[in-house]
C-alpha cells in the first residue's frame, strides 16, 4: 500500500451512480489526490439489509454499478482495496436458500451456524452471558426454513445476516473464490470485515480468541499468495488492538477519532500523546468511516472496568459524547442506540464535521493531525467534502448510519470542492501525499498542555504540526526547494 492518503467510499453515492463515473471524478477533478481508493461493498446486490454487507453474491459486482472489467480498469489507476464478508452470508444466497429448502440433504447443511452447531450438548445461562455482543439482545434469529423445520439460527448482526462456520468445506471454497474473483481484477488489498466474530466456541466469548487469530493468519497466508495484502476491521479496548497489530498486516486505528475530538473539545493533548506513544505503527489511520464514531476504542474495558480503564476516564468519555450530540444540534443523538434501527453499543453515528459543531479551523486541525499520526491515512467520502449530516436520509430509512452516507451527484461534489474547507483539505492531502519527510522519523511533544507538536524528519527534509488545542488553530511548517513554507490551519 502506498504512503499516500486513500480513499474510502461507496460506488455509487459519491459522484455518480457506477464504477465509470467514480472513476472519470478520480482521474479527473480528483486527479493525484489519492493513492488508492477502498471500494465499499459494491457485490450483488449493494441495497440489503447493510448497504452491500450482506451480499447475496460475494463474487459478483452489482449489474448496476458495472463488472469486473470496470473494476480492473479503477485498479490499473489506482491501488484498489475492498472488503470481505468473511462471518456472515445473506439469507438471499443461493447457499442459504438451497440450505433452506433441503436441510439436512443440502451440500450446505453445517455452512450456517445454529444455536446447536455451537453448543451441541446444550448451553447454559452464563454460557450465552459470555458471548460478546456488538449490539443488545441475543446472537440468535428463530427462523422456519423452506422445508418447514424452526432453527436458532447465529445473526451476530441482522436477521438477514446468516453467520457461517469458516471451517466447513462450503465456508473454506466460498471464502477462497472471494479472494480468488478480487486478485483477478486487480485488486491488491482486502479488508476482513468482522472478522473478529468469525470463529465461534462453546463457553468462550466468541470473539478475537486464539482460534480467531489463527484462522486470520491461515486467511491472510492465502491472500498473500494472491497478491492480496490483508486489513482486520476490529473495535475493541485499546491494549487487545495493540495485540491484534502484532499478528495482522494492518489494522485501524479506531482510537485516533474520539482521541482527536477528545484533545479539541477538554484542550487538552495527554491522553493523544499518550496513545501516539504506545499505538501500533502499521495502522490505518481514520477520523471517519461508513460506520460511526467508536467510543469503546478508548474506553475502559467491558470485561473488567476496575482492572482495565481506558484511555480517558469514563465521566470524560461520557462528556465527550454529550459534546457530541450538542455540537450537532442534538442530531447525532437521533442516530444512535436505540433511536435507530442499528443498536451499535460502541459508535456515535454522525459525520466528523458535524461532531466538531462545523468548525473548518477545527475540522483541518483533525485532519492535520490524522495525516502526522504514523500509519496510512484513509478519508471517507462524506469526510473530504465536509459533509453534514443527512437527516432527510437518516428520516427516510431509520437506520442511523445513514446519517453519514450522504449520496452525492457529481455537481454535489464540485461544488463542495470549491469551498474554503475543502479546498484547503485537498490542499493538505496534497503535502500529505508528495512531501519527503512523511517516509521518514516521526516524533511528538507536548510543550503544554493544551498544545501538541508533532514532526517528520528525513534528512534535510522536515515537516511539523504545531496546535494549539484551545484555540483550535494549527500551523504546518515544512521545507521546500524555497528553504521553508507554512500551512496556516484556519
Amino acid at each position: 500500500m502506498k504512503n499516500q492518503v486513500q480513499l474510502i467510499t461507496y460506488v455509487d453515492r459519491f459522484g455518480g451512480k457506477d464504477l465509470t463515473q467514480l472513476r472519470e471524478l478520480l482521474t479527473g477533478p480528483l486527479k493525484g489526490v489519492f493513492g488508492g481508493v477502498h471500494l465499499l461493498p459494491f457485490f450483488y446486490k449493494i441495497d440489503g439489509a447493510d448497504a452491500g454487507f450482506d451480499p447475496i453474491d460475494h463474487t459478483r459486482v452489482d449489474d448496476r454499478l458495472g463488472d469486473w472489467s470496470h473494476v480492473r480498469q479503477l485498479a490499473q489507476e489506482h491501488d484498489v482495496m475492498a472488503d470481505v464478508i468473511v462471518n456472515h452470508m445473506s439469507s438471499e444466497s443461493p447457499q442459504f436458500l438451497d440450505y433452506s429448502k433441503k436441510g439436512s440433504t443440502s451440500e450446505y447443511d453445517g455452512l450456517f451456524l445454529t444455536m446447536e452447531s455451537v453448543f451441541p450438548n446444550g448451553a447454559t445461562e452464563q454460557d450465552f452471558l459470555n458471548v460478546y455482543r456488538p449490539r443488545p439482545g441475543m446472537p440468535f434469529t428463530v427462523t422456519t426454513l423452506a422445508n418447514g423445520e424452526r432453527r436458532l439460527l447465529w445473526t451476530t448482526f441482522t436477521s438477514q445476516q446468516i453467520d457461517i462456520d469458516v471451517h466447513h468445506p462450503a465456508g473454506k471454497a466460498y471464502l477462497d473464490s472471494i479472494l480468488q474473483s478480487l486478485s483477478d481484477s486487480g485488486v491488491t488489498m482486502v479488508r476482513l470485515d468482522a472478522v473478529g466474530y468469525a470463529i465461534k466456541k462453546a463457553g468462550k466469548n466468541c470473539f478475537m480468541m486464539p482460534e480467531t487469530f489463527e484462522f486470520i493468519g491461515e486467511f491472510a497466508a492465502r491472500a498473500r499468495e494472491l497478491g492480496l495484502e490483508v486489513l482486520v476491521e476490529i473495535h475493541s479496548y485499546y491494549k487487545r488492538q495493540i495485540e491484534i497489530a502484532k499478528k495482522v498486516d494492518w489494522v485501524y486505528d479506531f482510537a485516533l477519532p474520539p482521541l482527536v475530538l477528545h484533545a479539541l473539545e477538554f484542550g487538552r493533548s495527554g491522553p493523544l500523546l499518550n496513545w501516539l506513544g504506545q499505538r501500533p505503527n502499521n495502522a490505518v489511520t481514520v477520523l471517519d468511516t461508513h460506520d460511526g464514531i467508536g467510543i469503546i476504542d478508548i474506553g475502559a474495558d467491558a470485561a473488567d472496568r476496575a482492572g482495565n480503564p481506558g484511555l480517558v476516564p469514563p465521566h470524560e468519555l461520557d462528556e465527550l459524547v454529550e459534546r457530541m450530540h450538542r455540537n450537532s444540534q442534538g442530531q447525532s443523538r437521533k442516530a444512535t442506540g436505540a433511536a435507530a434501527s442499528n443498536l451499535d453499543l460502541y459508535q456515535v453515528n454522525c459525520t466528523f464535521f458535524d461532531a466538531l459543531a462545523r468548525n473548518e479551523s477545527a475540522y483541518l486541525v483533525a485532519r492535520a493531525i490524522q495525516f502526522f499520526v504514523p500509519g496510512i491515512p484513509q478519508v471517507y467520502y462524506v469526510g473530504l467534502l465536509a459533509g453534514h449530516n443527512d437527516m432527510a436520509l437518516l428520516e427516510r430509512t431509520q437506520v442511523g448510519r445513514d446519517i453519514n452516507r450522504h449520496y452525492y451527484p457529481r455537481a454535489e461534489v464540485l461544488e463542495a470542492m470549491e469551498t474554503p474547507v475543502v479546498s484547503r483539505l485537498i490542499e493538505l492531502i496534497r503535502l500529505r501525499n508528495a512531501h519527503p519527510a512523511f517516509n521518514g522519523q516521526f516524533s511528538s511533544a507536548a510543550p503544554a498542555e493544551h498544545q501538541l507538536v508533532m514532526t517528520w524528519t528525513a534528512g534535510e527534509h522536515f515537516a511539523r504540526l504545531e496546535v494549539d488545542l484551545k484555540a483550535k488553530t494549527g500551523v504546518i511548517s515544512c521545507s521546500d526547494m524555497l528553504g521553508e513554507r507554512r500551512f496556516m490551519l484556519d
